[in-house]
């Protein structure tokens, strides 16, 4: 999982296609990125929720928010523990 801001972003690899590939999670718009090394996955996924939140502003609409902020808080917490 990553994060940026208050986005979750999924990380996935697709051995068919060579590609590493997530979407947003916890929103009911569908936002994607894929790249293709592991490095560039992060530049994609922050570069996809930007895109989406310049995107709401342009059609001038509320943007989703992940439905459970303390979900967020929690899975952080989670990854941190299991780093460390």
């Amino acid at each position: 999982m990553m994060a940026y801001g208050t986005y979750l972003g999924s990380v996935a690899f697709s051995a068919e296609d060579a590609l590493f590939h997530g979407r947003l999670e916890g929103i009911r718009d569908l936002v994607t990125y894929e790249s293709a090394n592991e490095a560039g996955l992060e530049a994609a996924f922050r570069e996809a929720v930007e895109d989406y939140l310049e995107l709401c502003r342009q059609e001038n609409r509320q943007p989703d928010t992940p439905r459970e902020a303390v979900q967020f808080q929690d899975i952080r917490r989670r990854d941190a523990s299991l780093a460390g």
